[in-house]
């Protein structure tokens, strides 16, 4: 299968705007594909669609080859998409562990298993390569590392597909790279990335394909390795 996603034609309208206008986008598995464009591009209305919170007017979602219908930003989890937003949506004064298996908290007859949530918790940081207690409160680690456990909880949902929307916004220069890493990590494994930044310099650093929005129209999509930032531009 080369793709693990496919968009085809999708329309989108609201009150006197024409959001998207025939936009497709291909994604395939275990690749880093960022999704460019200026404000109003429709870059955002595209994601809310793949990821349920808009429905589309037209056209056709191919996931993991079937066509789906995504209705609810559940449908989107279920499937295996996940989305990692700028501003963290967890709980501050949750534990890291509850915060990744939040509203999915293993149980013993009808009380929470804590200690199987921390030691799946756990595992799974590890296995990240991140060095996170599962038990310390979310709001004792910075952003860069709460950017590391919303992914850990992506995947702990088996996801196929994370979105990243801009997620290096409030980033020093160590801690994207730290992020990179964790990226890199995540494509080894078959998982594909969709990145959206305004970062130039990070786009061409991660990316292995660029899509172009102008306008809710489809540019086109591009090697990032045989397209210039000025062309880009």
């Amino acid at each position: 299968m080369e793709y693990i996603l496919e968009m085809k034609d999708i329309q989108k309208s609201f009150p006197g705007v024409r959001a998207l206008d025939g936009i497709d986008f291909r994604l395939k598995p275990g690749e880093i594909h960022s999704l460019m464009g200026e404000n109003g591009a429709g870059k955002s209305t595209l994601i809310k669609i793949l990821t349920g919170v808009y429905r589309k007017d037209g056209g056709s979602i191919i996931f993991d080859g079937r066509e789906v219908e995504i209705n609810s930003t559940i449908d989107a989890q279920n499937m295996g998409i996940s989305t990692v937003y700028q501003e963290l949506n967890m709980i501050p004064y949750l534990s890291v562990g509850e915060n990744i298996f939040l509203g999915r908290y293993p149980k013993k007859g009808n009380m929470i298993d804590w200690k199987k949530l921390y030691k799946d918790a756990g595992e799974l940081l590890q296995g990240m390569g991140l060095h996170i207690d599962a038990q310390a409160i979310l709001n004792t680690y910075g952003t860069a590392a709460q950017q590391m456990i919303s992914i850990a909880r992506a995947i702990s949902l088996n996801c196929k597909i994370i979105v990243l929307d801009e997620p290096t916004s409030s980033l020093d220069t160590d801690e994207v790279q730290m992020l990179f890493q964790l990226v890199k990590e995540l494509k080894e494994k078959g998982i594909a990335v969709i990145f959206i930044s305004h970062r130039l310099d990070e786009i061409y650093e991660i990316s292995d394909r660029i899509t172009v929005l102008k306008d809710g129209h489809y540019e086109g999509t591009y090697l990032a390795s045989e397209l210039s930032q000025k062309e880009l531009i």
